[in-house]
């Protein structure tokens, strides 16, 4: 999956996770930060966030330890192939 095909799913999760929570949509971009930032989403979100990614993409960055990211651009170069 190309980073783009990633931001797109990352995009589409994260929109569904803020309908479910009864959040107004928010706008994002690559240079949006996943926690503290524009969009009201929590650790607990983005562990869920990260487990259905693994799902889609078939492969899981962190299997070898944690890695650093802030923004959705971030995590999306961590899933892209």
């Amino acid at each position: 999956m190309t980073e783009a095909q990633v931001l797109e799913q990352i995009t589409s999760i994260v929109q569904r996770m803020l309908e479910d929570k009864g959040v107004k949509a928010a706008t994002i971009e690559p240079n949006t930060e996943l926690l503290g930032g524009a969009i009201s989403i929590d650790s607990l979100d983005l562990a869920m966030l990260v487990r259905e990614l693994e799902d889609v993409v078939g492969h899981d960055p962190f299997a070898e330890g944690f890695i650093e990211f802030r923004t959705v651009g971030e995590l999306a170069k961590l899933y892209a192939k």
